[in-house]
């Protein structure tokens, strides 16, 4: 447990205790290569992983973390080797399991939703890996996601948004039918073309195009559908992901991962994070006016 006061998004011993495993093993395969060269950890992996949280849901750079953190070159360090090692994936994987078992599901989805959301970036992401949703009038980068009926998350795929959403839906379709063989359905908007859907078919995938009643006015949850734009709408919670500060966009997948484990240790742990409305944070005699 952290000696410093604790902030909202810091992890709670228990969900601490549902991915400590996890970066425990990372670090112990590390040493086990000698990359260390035998010295003992300076930093405790729970501070790690709270920086690095801090980051995702308050949205500040790197260099702005406070001071009571590791130093956030440590922190971005740690960040970039995870990503790379594939750790928060793993981590994602791992807990959408145990949330789907708690759900009284099996392990691993049979069926799932594919959906694509445009997002600006800062000037940190190079221009050739950004590009031009001429739809929705966004120069950026594009997030295509597959979920389950639960809107959790089985895959992550960022490209530039210039590139189009049955490209993205091909590359997913084939990962999705490698890591999680069991998935036979699939649903997708109107925006996925048939082509996409006969890719499908080849996979033994059954793939369905929903669309909107026609006539319907305003916002109208589309059947099947509606768990992916829940998913969208909680990663928002987490600010880094307004827009996409990432240089590198499997960095985007990662920190994308990381909301989505975030969310899901919750979830499992039936915690709340304390938010600016909780009756504890208000101050007992507010300034009029």
């Amino acid at each position: 447990m952290p000696t410093r006061p604790p902030y909202p998004s810091d992890l709670s011993d228990v969900r601490w205790e549902s991915i400590e495993p996890v970066l425990s093993a990372w670090r112990f395969e590390r040493r086990g290569r000698a990359l260390d060269f035998g010295r003992p950890p300076k930093h405790d992996l729970r501070d790690i992983m709270d920086a690095i949280l801090y980051v995702d849901r308050t949205g500040v750079q790197w260099r702005y973390l406070p001071h009571d953190f590791p130093h956030w070159n440590t922190v971005y360090g740690h960040f970039t080797k995870w990503q790379q090692e594939g750790v928060f994936a793993q981590l994602n994987g791992l807990l959408r399991q145990l949330l789907r078992q708690q759900e009284g599901r099996d392990a691993e989805p049979s069926a799932c939703v594919i959906d694509a959301q445009s997002v600006k970036t800062s000037t940190s992401v190079h221009a050739s890996s950004q590009g031009i949703d001429a739809g929705k009038k966004i120069v950026g980068r594009k997030r295509s996601i597959v979920t389950d009926t639960f809107g959790l998350l089985p895959a992550v795929l960022v490209t530039a948004a210039s590139v189009q959403d049955s490209v993205a839906g091909t590359r997913l379709l084939d990962q999705v039918a490698t890591e999680h063989p069991g998935i036979r359905k699939v649903w997708v908007d109107g925006g996925y073309r048939q082509h996409l859907v006969e890719h499908a078919a080849t996979l033994g995938i059954d793939m369905e195009i929903t669309a909107r009643t026609p006539g319907t006015r305003g916002f109208t949850p589309v059947p099947k559908r509606w768990a992916v734009e829940r998913t969208y709408g909680r990663l928002m919670v987490h600010r880094r992901l307004a827009r996409d500060h990432e240089t590198l966009p499997g960095r985007s997948e990662a920190m994308i991962h990381l909301a989505m484990t975030d969310l899901m240790a919750h979830r499992l742990t039936s915690e709340s994070t304390i938010s600016w409305r909780s009756p504890t944070l208000r101050p007992k005699n507010p300034v009029p006016g």
